[in-house]
């Protein structure tokens, strides 16, 4: 059986707190379809970049991959950046089909959740 990776793509920080949230999606992505191949990976200043996650995946039997890319916006590492890293693995993979799913932040859904957030009321003060 054919299987499809997931690539969480995000951009990286030196501060090791901000890889939680990606890997938090990378869990619920798990636990949503146990059987989802899922890696999280990094454009910088974090392991693993995209080349060694798609690897990394396809290794484990994936035959296609989809890279979601963790961005707000259709910027520069979205727009230029990463269709260039994609190029290089469809190189290297000719085999492996490759899908690029917008930036979550340019999806009708991802929208309205972040517009909901904030429009939540504030949660009261604590008691001193």
């Amino acid at each position: 059986m054919k299987s499809t990776g997931v690539v969480l793509f995000a951009h990286g920080s030196r501060d090791a707190r901000w890889r939680e949230p990606v890997e938090a999606v990378a869990r619920q992505v798990a636990a949503l379809d146990p059987s989802a191949r899922v890696a999280c990976a990094y454009l910088e200043m974090v392991e693993p970049d995209l080349p060694a996650a798609v690897r990394a995946l396809i290794a484990d039997g994936a035959a296609s991959v989809r890279v979601v890319p963790l961005f707000l916006g259709m910027g520069k590492h979205v727009r230029e950046d990463l269709p260039r890293l994609l190029d290089a693995l469809r190189a290297e993979f000719p085999g492996v089909e490759f899908a690029l799913q917008p930036a979550v932040g340019e999806q009708a859904d991802v929208i309205d959740l972040l517009a909901r957030i904030a429009l939540r009321p504030l949660p009261p003060p604590p008691e001193t």
